[in-house]
């Protein structure tokens, strides 16, 4: 009987508890990319009626991405520059800046008249999307090690469910009333923010906030193995941001041409690009198991062969498009994490969130030449030929994972596994 008194022992350990707030976390983290990232193609989802209300050219439509590209690239660089990422607690740094992306994009349809005032909404929403993408990273690193690819995979399969949004969003009406995806969009950025700011914090394997040191930039360019870790990052996002703003484009005129609805357009658009992060989960896992460089050739190789043939099907039967579209949009992603992982193990510790801002500066400054230069060669070319210039990328790229792999400190990726 006095056993049956004594209080029941708590089962739970504190590795458990550890653990239970560790995933707790990392969802809600992820939730908060989501929606943070809702904001990025927001804009570029209803180009075809701003095309026609602001009477576009060619280059206003590539403006409308490509000024989110330059000021997530300016912002990316003062925060390389200034350690900001290592020196502000994320806590605070993610969630204002998230809030202030969705501000901005909110502001477009509240006060915009024509493109000028619009490009420079786009361009503060890239500088604060700085604070967004690349701290949500460091904040991932900071609870990860062994499982630190799926982890990262996670986080970039929200960013990419988020950039898909707005096309989920033109589908539901956002096609005829462009200013109903920009309040949305915003609106879920500031609830990213909300969410970032109550739930997220730093976890166990978070660094001392170290001193601010502009020169640890050029430290990190001239790292040998970081710098064949980064050339295989540009490699994929040379090809990766011209598709994810230009296949919408692409198959809104291949569905005309086929006598299809922009809606089917829209729709299959937001599976291209949310696709990827499902491919950018399954990828984390196996990268944690057979190796990060193995994953991420295997992923460029195909992404590289889709950007070479997609052309030939334009204005093809559609379902055989959708399914060549929905595979390139598995792949084109799948290595995203996998390089950005790498980084943060092969960087010192205290300065993981500098050396991952500047991957990303460097990676968003390389996608202003390519989204740019699909226009021009779809304009002589025709969209048959739009796409295999892109494949130089994923072949550069899986020329310096192959270095990479190689190298004597593969053995700090991928817990030994390269």
């Amino acid at each position: 009987m006095d056993e049956l008194r004594q209080p029941r022992k708590n089962p739970m350990t504190p590795n458990t508890l550890l653990l239970q707030k560790k995933w707790r976390t990392l969802w809600l983290l992820a939730l908060a990319e989501l929606l943070g990232m809702a904001v990025w193609f927001s804009a570029s989802a209803v180009v075809p009626i701003l095309t026609d209300l602001w009477q576009l050219t060619d280059g206003g439509r590539a403006w409308l991405t490509m000024s989110v590209q330059i000021g997530f690239v300016v912002g990316a660089l003062l925060s390389a520059v200034l350690n900001l990422a290592d020196r502000i607690p994320a806590r605070y740094l993610f969630p204002a800046t998230a809030t202030l992306a969705g501000l901005t994009t909110i502001a477009i349809p509240l006060l915009a008249q024509g493109l000028r005032f619009a490009l420079l909404m786009r361009f503060l929403t890239g500088v604060f999307l700085a604070g967004v993408y690349p701290v949500g990273m460091k904040i991932m690193a900071t609870w990860t090690k062994e499982d630190r690819g799926l982890g990262i995979g996670l986080l970039v399969g929200a960013l990419t469910l988020g950039s898909a949004m707005p096309h989920l969003l033109a589908v539901f009406g956002g096609v005829t009333q462009w200013e109903t995806v920009l309040y949305l969009a915003g609106g879920l950025a500031i609830l990213g923010g909300i969410i970032g700011v109550t739930f997220v914090d730093e976890g166990p394997y978070r660094s001392k906030t170290p001193p601010f040191n502009f020169r640890y930039v050029l430290k990190i360019l001239r790292d040998r193995d970081l710098f064949l870790a980064n050339l295989g990052y540009l490699g994929h996002m040379w090809e990766l941001y011209a598709m994810w703003s230009w296949i919408p484009i692409f198959l809104l005129a291949s569905f005309t041409q086929s006598g299809l609805s922009a809606v089917w357009a829209s729709g299959l658009s937001f599976g291209v690009i949310a696709l990827g992060g499902l491919g950018s989960l399954i990828a984390g896992k196996l990268a944690d198991q057979y190796g990060r460089t193995t994953i991420t050739t295997i992923s460029m190789i195909c992404s590289g062969l889709c950007s070479l043939i997609v052309g030939f099907f334009f204005g093809g039967n559609p379902i055989i498009l959708a399914i060549i579209v929905l595979f390139w949009g598995l792949m084109i992603v799948a290595d995203s994490a996998q390089f950005s992982a790498a980084v943060s193990e092969l960087a010192p510790s205290d300065y993981v969130g500098t050396a991952l801002t500047l991957q990303t500066s460097l990676g968003f400054l390389l996608t202003l030449f390519t989204i740019r230069l699909i226009p021009p060669i779809e304009t002589t070319f025709g969209w048959p030929w739009a796409f295999p210039i892109l494949a130089l990328g994923p072949a550069v790229g899986t020329w310096a994972m192959w270095r990479l792999k190689k190298s004597p400190n593969a053995t700090k990726l991928a817990n030994g596994r390269g």
